[in-house]
């Protein structure tokens, strides 16, 4: 019913760049604080961006001032431009966040999208 959708993911060459979108869908009021996170073959999940409702961000060291996370709240989506891509930012990058919905009784839901698959070749 309401769930978070991550799309974007390629394959890249070392020093290009992605657009990552997640969008929220379903019936939406609005989305709370959301972040970027990613896996990569062997390591642990790790943060790599986050944004709040007010639109303060904070970022990783690895990515930062590669990376870059926004919101359109009209169209309750959270993109991540990644810049100067590098093949250690292979991994399957994930948006998790809280999500206002009138379902439920009108309630906050913590959410998960399915990943969307980024390679960088070398």
């Amino acid at each position: 019913q309401v769930q978070l959708v991550e799309s974007g993911g390629n394959l890249v060459q070392a020093g290009g760049s992605l657009r990552l979108s997640c969008v929220a869908s379903g019936s939406i009021f609005s989305i709370n604080a959301m972040g970027w996170y990613r896996q990569a073959p062997g390591k642990q999940r790790e943060l790599v961006a986050a944004i709040a409702s007010g639109g303060l961000t904070n970022y990783a060291d690895s990515v930062k001032g590669r990376f870059t996370i926004s919101r359109d709240n009209a169209k309750n989506t959270v993109y991540l431009q990644m810049n100067s891509l590098k093949p250690a930012d292979t991994a399957v990058y994930s948006c998790h966040g809280g999500v206002v919905t009138p379902l439920r009784g009108a309630r906050s839901l913590d959410l998960w999208g399915q990943g969307t698959l980024v390679t960088v070749s070398s």
